[in-house]
């Protein structure tokens, strides 16, 4: 009985870590947004730092890896694949394209329904996994205190078709990626998956240099400190480490429960933004703060991966090197 009362009280306390992990990178991932707009200042496009920060994201994490170069299947490869384009090059192109046409308040809030979109398609390719009414009411109270966290006080939305459309695709697209790597990683170990994460992501961005725009490699741009700087900290910390852990939380506390955590994003943006733009923080998006973080936690507890079994140390495939 006392060993199972241990057991248990540091089964939580390993939980505790994990959703902290989670969190951090969610305010990582928040933050580079304003690295972003530094870069793109400077004279780099978005389609640029993507590239750089994956080559120097894909570079360090080979380190690290197990050195197999192909997964087991084709099947498996070709998720692989899906995973880098999904979560990569497809996934940013059309956030950052959105912006252009689309308003930044109405491209961040339609991005960040992800975590809506995962739940329903969560419970369309997995039957036996409902969506409780505790989670749909969480879900959507979250969703109202993001969008005052993301209004900030301005009343701006204007509806853009191109715009929104590719904003509704970025959303979809993380959706999709989150349901592919829950297929895929109970077979194959995080990291390798992550890499090969960048490597697609790396290969499927090439037609647009191609095709669309070539790519800036500007050396005079590129030495400047604050531009390789941030790149090196977009490429080390907010792709391969964040990436890795993210991976790692998705496959110990299951898709939605950690995908809902993206909601929260706004508020590290928000902060962030205020420290270092100096962008002022309005009483509508503190309340939307508060808001959001209820409805998040209303969602996050409704447990909805009741069908997903987290893997834990004992897990074989959590240990293997592939």
């Amino acid at each position: 009985m006392r060993v199972t009362r241990i057991n248990k009280k540091a089964g939580k306390v390993g939980q505790t870590w994990v959703w902290i992990v989670a969190i951090l990178t969610v305010g990582i991932w928040a933050e580079t947004f304003v690295s972003s707009k530094i870069l793109i200042n400077n004279g780099l496009a978005p389609a640029d730092i993507f590239l750089y920060r994956f080559i120097i994201a894909y570079v360090a994490i080979w380190i690290v890896s197990p050195k197999t170069v192909w997964s087991r299947t084709l099947l498996d490869e070709l998720r692989l694949m899906s995973l880098g384009i999904t979560g990569g090059s497809l996934y940013f192109l059309t956030e950052n394209t959105a912006i252009k046409y689309s308003t930044a308040s109405n491209v961040a809030i339609l991005v960040e329904s992800a975590p809506l979109l995962t739940t329903l398609l969560v419970a369309i390719f997995y039957k036996e996994e409902r969506i409780s009414a505790r989670q749909t009411i969480g879900s959507f109270i979250a969703i109202t205190g993001m969008i005052l966290v993301i209004l900030n006080g301005q009343i701006v939305l204007k509806l853009n078709p191109i715009g929104d459309t590719l904003a509704v695709g970025a959303a979809l697209s993380w959706a999709i990626y989150s349901i592919i790597l829950r297929q895929i990683s109970e077979k194959y170990n995080i990291v390798f998956i992550t890499r090969k994460v960048f490597l697609y992501g790396l290969l499927t961005i090439i037609p647009y240099f191609i095709f669309i725009k070539p790519l800036n490699h500007d050396t005079t741009l590129l030495c400047k400190p604050v531009v390789w700087i941030i790149l090196a900290y977009l490429g080390l910390i907010a792709s391969m480490t964040c990436f890795v852990t993210w991976n790692w939380a998705l496959r110990r506390l299951g898709t939605v429960r950690t995908t809902n955590l993206i909601y929260g994003q706004c508020i590290f943006t928000m902060l962030t933004a205020n420290i270092v733009l100096g962008e002022r923080i309005t009483w509508m998006a503190v309340i939307g703060t508060v808001i959001l973080i209820t409805g998040m936690l209303l969602a996050i507890k409704s447990n909805p991966d009741n069908g997903q079994k987290p893997c834990g140390k004992g897990d074989k495939t959590s240990q293997s090197g592939q």
